[in-house]
Parts: structure tokens; sequence; C-alpha cells
């Protein structure tokens, strides 16, 4: 079976980065953005920025839709992934594994 690279690369082919509530704030390498993002612990955002905070959930707009909650002080439970497009990871608790894109 061939290797589909174009949904490897939308999937976070392209590397990974582990942060904790120790860590600064992450952000992918320049051009890229994290695409996908795994609580490896039970975690809250300072700052969850997304590339278009009216298209994808963050922590300062609700993202796309009508009527949604922005993500300040929710707490995502371990285990879960959390699919868009993010510049900058910012964790308030928790741990996680940010996924890279273009």
């Amino acid at each position: 079976m061939a290797k589909n690279f174009i949904e490897d690369i939308g999937f976070g082919a392209q590397g990974s980065t582990y942060a904790n509530q120790g860590s600064n704030a992450i952000r992918p390498p320049e051009g890229q953005v994290y695409s996908m993002v795994q609580m490896v612990t039970d975690t809250v955002f300072t700052n969850l920025i997304a590339e278009s905070d009216t298209t994808y959930i963050n922590t300062s707009t609700s993202g796309g839709g009508v009527n949604g909650a922005n993500l300040e002080s929710v707490t995502f439970s371990r285990g879960m992934i959390i699919y868009g497009r993010w510049t900058s990871i910012d964790l308030t608790s928790g741990s996680v594994i940010a996924y890279i894109s273009n």
C-alpha cells in the first residue's frame, strides 16, 4: 500500500513538541502550525492561540460557529485530542504533545 504524505502532513508527520505546566509557551517552526494536541495528563490552557481565532477554538474566542464559548479555564481530560491550527500553546496545568503541520 502506498504511503499518503498529504494525510501525514495534515496529521503531524512533520514533528511534535512536548510541553508541561513548567514549560514556556511552545511554538511550531516558522510557517507551520500545531494541527493536533493530545492531552498526556488532565490539562488547562493558559493560552491556546489559533491561526484564525474566528475559525478554530482558542482561549480568547469561540472560534467558528455561533454561540460557542472560549476555552478559558476548561479542563481537558487525559487522552483527549483536539484538532485545529494553533501558533502558540501555554499551559496552566497538565501536559500535552502538539503535532506539527503545514
